[in-house]
């Protein structure tokens, strides 16, 4: 029999930022949740910030996710927004540490390719294949949403491997990245 694990999906944002939840057992996905937070309401970055810890540690707390699968930042020309950006993803990242819930980064590339066979697809195609892989009756609102699903999928179809890149917890980080640590 195998064992049921359940993947939280996060495509970060500073606007908006894309989550998904799934149920896996055996080759079976099921979709729990998805949604977004909408942070472009606050002009205050650190209050951004903060409305992202709270809202992953509420789906942590409320669906008990055993990994976590979060895309990583692309490289942009504009340093600004991939500095917020990776602060954002750092944030959502931190929620799930916390917990004790290990991570993946993913590479938005390899996300599309193990979802639609295609690196380079569109966020509509990725949506498109999302809906038909989880059999949902409807699109979900926002693309944002689609590609945290896209996440959770692409880290489901890894097998579950953490090893190569995650943590569970700020002490094993620590413990594997000796330089890195505040003094």
């Amino acid at each position: 029999m195998s064992k049921e694990r359940i993947i939280l999906g996060i495509d970060p944002g500073t606007s908006v930022m894309g989550y998904g939840i799934i149920c896996c057992k055996g080759n079976k996905i099921e979709m729990l949740t998805e949604g977004v937070i909408k942070l472009s309401k606050y002009t205050d970055h650190a209050v951004r910030l903060q409305k992202i810890f709270e809202r992953i540690t509420g789906l942590i707390e409320e669906y008990h996710p055993d990994e976590l699968a979060i895309e990583a930042p692309f490289y942009g020309k504009n340093v600004q927004s991939m500095l917020k950006l990776g602060k954002a993803q750092g944030v959502a990242i931190a929620a799930a540490l916390n917990r004790d819930i290990p991570y993946v980064e993913y590479a938005p590339r390899r996300i599309k390719q193990a979802v639609t066979g295609n690196g380079n697809a569109s966020k509509e195609q990725v949506a498109k294949m999302i809906q038909s892989l989880l059999n949902l009756k409807s699109m979900p609102e926002f693309l944002d949403s689609t590609d945290g699903l896209a996440a959770a999928i692409c880290h489901s179809f890894q097998g579950g491997n953490t090893e190569k890149e995650s943590y569970s917890s700020w002490k094993s980080y620590i413990s594997k990245n000796p330089g890195k640590k505040l003094r």
